[in-house]
């Protein structure tokens, strides 16, 4: 369904116990909401499972870049709102996990806990997103840039499978407007002082295979949170949810339990 937040509206889908402790899920640039297809099944039921398309993805409105990365924490904000959410689990991914933060430090009242999925509080340079946005702006797709994505996303034996396909074509399958916003939110974000300002339990998710948030700057992220758990996933790239789904699943149930969310 689509949901309105202000200015755009976004496509979300629901799962589990509508009456359930809220869970919401934020994915990354260049993926929409399927990015959590194969963990939704595996968690505990009596969950309200939430995710949506950011804007700029999937199903939801594409209005004209740059977008700003308190559009994107709006957004997650208003649709929170108009659903009736409270004292949610924010499972945030690469952007996502940017969303998180910025949603933890606006919101405490929207967010009792944050899990900061191959995530950092800065991803590289203004000038190395520019390089990127400048690319697909000439070449009107994001083909040219898929094959690199690719290896930064995923682990050596899941690009060898035939599954690789399916997410090369999620990502050349989006607008060039929405990632391109998206990529202009991320290149303006540093979260480095207001997250070292956080409060609230969290736990940090890596791939040992991360081309894109190596384990490292995910962990450094993650310890600006005082109390913050951090869990590696070896065998995974960027995507752990997609390579390693039952190991991701596992891993946030015990963070639910562990928070007294579930």
């Amino acid at each position: 369904m689509k949901v309105n937040v202000g200015d755009i509206e976004l496509f979300v889908q629901e799962d589990g116990d509508p009456q359930g402790p809220p869970v919401v899920f934020s994915n990354s640039l260049g993926t929409d909401l399927r990015l959590w297809d194969k963990v939704i099944p595996l968690l505990p039921e009596g969950l309200r499972l939430i995710r949506y398309d950011m804007r700029g993805h999937g199903r939801s409105d594409v209005p004209e870049p740059p977008y700003h990365m308190g559009q994107l924490v709006t957004d997650a904000e208003r649709l929170m709102e108009a659903l009736g959410v409270e004292e949610a689990c924010f499972v945030g991914l690469s952007i996502g996990g940017m969303i998180a933060q910025g949603l933890a430090v606006k919101r405490l009242d929207l967010v009792r806990a944050v899990v900061l999925s191959n995530t950092a509080y800065k991803f590289g340079t203004a000038a190395m997103w520019q390089e990127r946005i400048d690319a697909i702006n000439a070449a009107g797709s994001i083909e040219p840039l898929a094959d690199s994505v690719m290896e930064r996303w995923f682990s050596a034996p899941f690009r060898a499978g035939p599954e690789l396909q399916f997410w090369r074509d999620m990502l050349t399958g989006q607008k060039v407007a929405g990632y391109c916003g998206c990529a202009a939110a991320i290149a303006g974000t540093d979260l480095y002082t207001p997250t070292s300002g956080l409060r609230l339990p969290a736990l940090g998710i890596a791939g040992d295979a991360d081309g894109s948030s190596p384990p490292d700057l995910v962990r450094e992220t993650v310890e600006l949170i005082p109390g913050a758990r951090f869990h590696l996933i070896r065998g995974a790239g960027h995507l752990p949810c997609v390579e390693k789904p039952q190991e991701y699943a596992d891993t946030l149930t015990a963070f639910l339990q562990e928070t007294g969310h579930v």
